[in-house]
């Protein structure tokens, strides 16, 4: 095969990710090899419980040859996880899992070339435990690139990016600057011309309602209309600021490839009307392209074999090109 691996960390162990991933290799069958870092234990016991069959092929997260693996079985990167009969809620138990799931990661990006480290869905109450406000940041951390990272939630005909992510709405507005709007714009640029081999026509809105507040000095006029002048002036082919209320109307988002928004809620909710959960969310900015499905655990779907597979079939097919 001798094709660059796709990483997967099954991520958070009391998820609906085994089902997503079982399904997922049902429905599509990719030409890299697949990597997952996993509890073999835990694998083969939701396997049963699912009614999936597939055997699996152990490895070493070192001095092994992953560019010449195929996927004729589940190539398993073994993490143990001692976990209850009666294992059934999300809990800081988990904590030492996750954790030893990454380092098996980055052991093996730090020795391989890969295609992209693809993640499952974690908590992010429990695992991260305050210290980062997702794994986007906690990513950019490992990887010493504090602050310039950016969260794009992609969709091919539309894709959202928020320039604070997981923040609680009373602190946005003090953690919106000029650079770190500069910062994300230009990572999505070149991504898309990298990446997507095009030139990304982006809008932005504004943080207030309608662009405007009682303020005299608010928001757009001190921060947001500086930074798209400023990008604009590099060439990037950008405008704002628009209302949040109006750009996601047909006739005004077709016109773009993404809209930049200045909160989390406020480009996610309407992502997630459009496309459900069909996009996959891609972090800008590190050494590799990081992507999971655009989802949470859904603890209370786990065992139930409901769940639809479509984001994580879409982060394999996008890595998989």
């Amino acid at each position: 095969m001798n094709k660059k691996p796709i990483i997967i960390v099954s991520g958070e162990p009391y998820s609906i990710f085994s089902e997503i991933f079982f399904k997922s290799l049902k429905r599509y069958k990719p030409s890299k090899p697949l990597i997952l870092i996993s509890s073999k234990d835990l694998l083969i016991k939701q396997m049963k419980e699912l009614n999936f069959n597939y055997e699996i092929n152990l490895i070493n997260d070192k001095n092994t040859n992953f560019q010449k693996m195929n996927n004729k079985k589940i190539n398993l990167v073994n993490i143990d996880f001692k976990f209850k009969k009666t294992f059934d809620k999300i809990s800081a138990l988990s904590n030492t899992y996750i954790s030893n799931s990454f380092k098996a990661a980055f052991n093996i990006i730090k020795d391989n070339k890969i295609s992209g480290l693809i993640n499952g869905p974690i908590s992010k109450k429990s695992f991260l435990n305050k210290k980062f406000l997702g794994i986007t940041e906690f990513l950019a951390h490992k990887e010493k690139k504090q602050n310039k990272v950016a969260m794009l939630i992609y969709e091919k005909t539309l894709a959202v990016s928020p320039i604070t992510t997981h923040l609680a709405l009373k602190d946005v507005a003090k953690n919106l600057n000029k650079i770190k709007i500069i910062n994300n714009i230009n990572l999505i640029n070149d991504f898309y011309k990298k990446k997507i081999k095009k030139t990304p026509k982006i809008a932005v809105t504004g943080l207030n309602p309608h662009c405007e507040s009682s303020y005299v000095s608010n928001e757009e006029k001190k921060i947001i209309i500086p930074a798209i002048k400023k990008l604009q002036k590099n060439k990037i082919v950008v405008e704002g600021p628009y209302p949040a209320d109006t750009i996601f109307m047909p006739k005004n988002s077709k016109k773009f490839d993404v809209i930049v928004g200045m909160y989390h809620d406020q480009v996610l909710t309407p992502s997630k009307t459009l496309f459900g959960f069909d996009a996959i969310n891609i972090t800008l900015g590190l050494p590799y392209i990081r992507i999971s499905p655009d989802h949470g655990p859904n603890e209370k779907m786990v065992g139930k074999n409901l769940s639809d597979p479509q984001s994580l079939i879409h982060a394999i097919k996008f890595l998989d090109k």
